[in-house]
């Protein structure tokens, strides 16, 4: 095994800005949108996606979460996800059960829920009233034959999809990939958590792929980084972005652990931003995370962590004013609490 790689927590940071492309825009257009989503874009508070599209993607619309190459689906952790319709396999398959009871329930699951949907669209809740299973109707999610769309107000509609043609542990494989391009360095442990499987599925992942690992010692521990992104780990970091404004759950925060003294150092700052029930969203401003941000209808209020300069206010508030919020009358107003 070749010797680790030491790397900084600035390197670290600028990598997964830069994979994420928060520090400057994609262009418009579906190729951009499956770079985006390329470890999926949690969904699970009202538009999250949208929002992390608009922070990652030039021209974001309200209507942008609908483009046809993008689905929702359950994904990680059965949380509702916003995906590349061409990667379905790789957050639905990729979760997949090792186990023989847990296939035979999702198959169940599968079978039963395709009986009372037929080719109807159906509201989550009738369908489980239906089969009276609850929230269980989401074990049928790593089939990969159920997609969902869901607005916030009302209950997912769900429906029926022909299973892909992909071998799960393919899929499986690839969900790892992922994970270590978007939030390298990392463990099999850490992926485990983030995907909602058991440590050893995570830990067979990262052995199948092991030969195109690279072994990295970092401020938080060891771990692993895909060899090809190698270069980019090594790459001087380049011009921040002057502020974005990242919703609850969006995939730069979406850490457990000691990613987040990573990312966070502060233990105070990080109990502000990971609590214990919903989750606010995060302000980052020149590459760093500053403070948090909540909304309120058309009004968002920001809490920074230290003294913002007068120019760096001014590029919160406008992204918060650019917000691609749908069903808003007039404009969007940020306004600042305390100090904190």
């Amino acid at each position: 095994m070749r010797r680790p790689l030491d790397l900084q927590r600035g390197q670290m940071l600028a990598y997964r800005r830069r994979i994420q492309a928060l520090d400057e825009r994609l262009p418009a257009g579906s190729k951009s949108l499956r770079q985006a989503a390329w470890a999926g874009l949690q969904d699970s508070m009202p538009r999250a996606a949208l929002l992390s599209i608009h922070a990652r993607v030039v021209g974001t619309e309200p209507s942008t979460w609908e483009e046809p190459s993008l689905v929702q689906v359950w994904g990680p952790r059965f949380s509702a996800y916003v995906v590349a319709a061409r990667d379905l396999a790789v957050f639905t398959l990729g979760r997949w059960p090792d186990d023989a009871r847990g296939r035979r329930v999702a198959e169940e699951m599968a079978a039963s829920m395709r009986d009372v949907l037929g080719d109807r669209r159906m509201p989550d809740r009738e369908v489980a009233r239906a089969l009276g299973v609850g929230n269980r109707i989401r074990y049928a999610a790593p089939t990969g034959t159920i997609l969902i769309r869901w607005e916030g107000a009302r209950a997912p509609t769900i429906w029926t999809v022909p299973a892909p043609e992909v071998d799960p542990m393919e899929a499986r494989l690839e969900l790892a990939r992922r994970y270590l391009h978007v939030f390298g360095a990392t463990t099999s442990e850490a992926f485990a958590e983030w995907a909602g499987i058991g440590p050893a599925q995570g830990r067979a992942a990262f052995d199948a792929v092991r030969e195109s690992l690279t072994p990295v010692r970092t401020p938080v521990g060891d771990g692993w980084i895909l060899t090809s992104d190698e270069p980019s780990f090594r790459a001087p970091a380049g011009r921040t972005a002057s502020a974005r404004l990242l919703p609850s759950g969006d995939t730069y925060f979406l850490l457990q652990g000691s990613d987040r003294e990573l990312l966070v150092p502060s233990a105070k700052h990080r109990r502000k931003l990971w609590t214990p029930r919903v989750w606010p969203g995060a302000v980052l401003v020149s590459g760093e995370v500053v403070g948090t941000w909540r909304r309120a209808g058309g009004n968002v209020a920001n809490e920074s962590w230290r003294r913002l300069s007068r120019a760096e206010r001014a590029s919160v508030e406008a992204e918060a004013e650019s917000l691609p919020l749908p069903d808003l009358e007039g404009r969007i107003r940020a306004r600042w609490e305390a100090r904190t």
